[in-house]
Parts: C-alpha cells; structure tokens; sequence
C-alpha cells in the first residue's frame, strides 16, 4: 500500500431498516466518483470518535439523529488518489426521515439483490455501480451474527445433537461448526456425525463449516472452514487457501495478523469471558477484545461465555456477533 497518498478516516454507516434493506446514497456532480453509490458518512475530525462524526455526518447528509450505532469494522481501501480508512457501523434506529441534504439521490435496497462480482464494482438493483470499498462489507452482511459450534463428544450423543441442532435450525440458526477434537469413537462414527450435521444443516439451508483439526480431505464435503490458530499459520506458510468461506480461529494480535494475510472471511475471538472449557485461562474481557477486533478488518465473532443474551454487548464491543458450544443462542 503507498505511503506517499494522503491518509483519510471515514466513518460510514451502513443503515438497516427493519425488512432488513440498506440505505444507498448516490454523489452527486462536483465531488469525486459522482454518480456512483457509496454507504452514507464522513470525514471523521479531529477529537472526534466513530459514532460521533458518523452521527454528525448523517444529520448534516440525510437529515436523521442516529440513535443506535454499531461499530463494525475498521476496513482500509486504497485509490488512485488517496488511502481510505473506512470505520464501517451498522445502524439501525434513528429519528428522522432520511432525505438527500446535499441534493443525492437515495435508494432502500435488498443486499441480497445486489449483485458482487470478484472482477468488477458491485451492481446495485437499479444498475448503477457502488464503489469500489462497497464490495467487503456487503459481503460481511450475508454472514449471520450467531455462530454454533459443535461438542457431541461420542457416537452415542450424536442423536441428542441432531434433535438439538434441529430445534435451533427451525428458530433461524444460519451458521455451525461441526468441531470433535476430543471424539471418543473410531473415525468412521466421527465421519458419520459430520456427514448428518452437514445434510442436516443443507436441508434447513443454513451453511456448516469444519473444524481443521479434522481430515483435510474432509474439508471440501463442508461450506467452508475454521482453521485454528496453529493449523492457520502452517496454511499460510503452505500459500493454499482453503476452500468455501474461511474463518480463523484466533487469541492475540498475531493470529489475527495471519488472518488477515490469508484474507479470511472472518474471526472467531476469544476466550472472552470465564468459561467452563478453559478453567485454567484468564479470560481477555470486553476491553481487549475491543483493541483486538478493532484491528481485524473483517468480521470477528465474540467466544466465551457467549450467547443469544450477549449478542448486544458483544455488538457495542465491535463484534459482528457471537459464537458458542453451549450458550443458548435462538
């Protein structure tokens, strides 16, 4: 990335309603890039946090009083002219109505209607182009916030499991990890398991990844996969990334150094709170999870002592969402 281009800090917003579609705002003639279509925001000025110049920025652009702001994800984007730090939040209330202060066009569009192409500008609904920084973010929203890990433990369990997962699929539970590093069973019951959580999670159309503590050769079978930290640094070193979508499981600066070179699509963070499976371990607190997950550049799911009741915590903490073996998550 230059060096010699100017450095900027933009806080923009990424504004759901409650059908779940996303405010578009079009720049207008004068400015740089106009007619293209960008997430509301702002420069962000000096002494001032994220959620303050994006409040102030969608006041003085859309005529609304942001009242709940989530900070998201720190993304950096370089163009021809200059470096752009994006502070992206979700929000999603405000008193107001919005409207084009600065006389752009707006647009409330589906995210899953926009079209995302790895070789050219994300299309939206109506045709135009969004710009180039859009393309993560609109990525990162088609992840759900609530993550299941597994912990069946023996092929007797493996019936109780399915019933359970069952039971979560049916209430909207979108996102598994089929996890058994302590399996108490032969290979092929251990493979017997991850095949049934598989179909199971395919028939509710809900995605499942794999852990890589099991058979690589297992890993195409899945949605994607959870490298470990261990298991990630040795697949960046080998330069093969594996296939689907790739999460990383990560405990420090370090690892989430390696995620971010490996360009995985998100980060499981932790051990947050005290938590039963790690006695032993401190836990690192919401405090550093904040420094940690601020600096990922992607989505990173809060783990430890996680649930569907720390969802919003976890939210104000810039976590994407939450992840679990045994919380209560739908």
């Amino acid at each position: 990335m230059s060096t010699s281009k100017p450095y900027i800090r933009v806080a923009a917003g990424l504004i759901l309603d409650s059908r779940g579609r996303l405010l578009l705002g079009q720049r207008p003639d004068g400015k740089a890039w106009p007619g293209w279509w960008e997430f509301p925001g702002g420069k962000i000025e000096a002494g001032e946090t994220v959620e303050q110049a994006l409040v102030r920025e969608l006041d003085e652009e859309l005529g609304i009083h942001a009242t709940q702001v989530y900070p998201w994800i720190v993304y950096v984007h370089e163009y021809p002219k200059s470096v752009v730090e994006l502070a992206f939040c979700q929000v999603t209330a405000w008193e107001g109505e919005p409207h084009g202060r600065e006389n752009q066009a707006l647009d409330w569009v589906d995210p899953w209607d926009i079209r995302l192409n790895e070789s050219e500008h994300p299309i939206a609904p109506g045709g135009g182009s969004l710009l180039p920084a859009a393309t993560p973010p609109l990525r990162w929203l088609r992840l759900p916030p609530l993550y299941r890990i597994s912990q069946i433990g023996s092929p007797s369990q493996t019936g109780d499991w399915l019933t359970r997962l069952r039971q979560e699929l049916l209430a909207g539970l979108q996102l598994v990890q089929f996890r058994e590093p302590h399996w108490q069973g032969d290979e092929t019951s251990l493979l017997a398991a991850f095949e049934a959580t598989l179909a199971l999670c395919r028939q509710h159309g809900a995605r499942c990844l794999i852990n890589s503590t099991h058979p690589q050769a297992w890993w195409a079978r899945a949605d994607g996969v959870q490298l470990r930290a261990t298991d990630a640094a040795l697949v960046l070193q080998q330069d093969t990334r594996p296939p689907g979508w790739l999460g990383v499981s990560a405990h420090n600066a370090q690892e989430i150094d390696c995620a971010r070179e490996l360009q995985a699509d998100f980060v499981v963070l932790g051990h947050v709170l005290d938590t039963d499976t790690h006695p032993t371990q401190a836990a690192m607190g919401w405090e550093t999870f904040t420094q940690l997950a601020a600096t990922a550049g992607r989505p990173v799911f809060a783990v430890g002592g996680q649930s569907a009741a720390t969802l919003e915590t976890a939210r104000q903490h810039w976590a994407h969402g939450v992840a679990a073996i045994h919380g209560t998550l739908v």
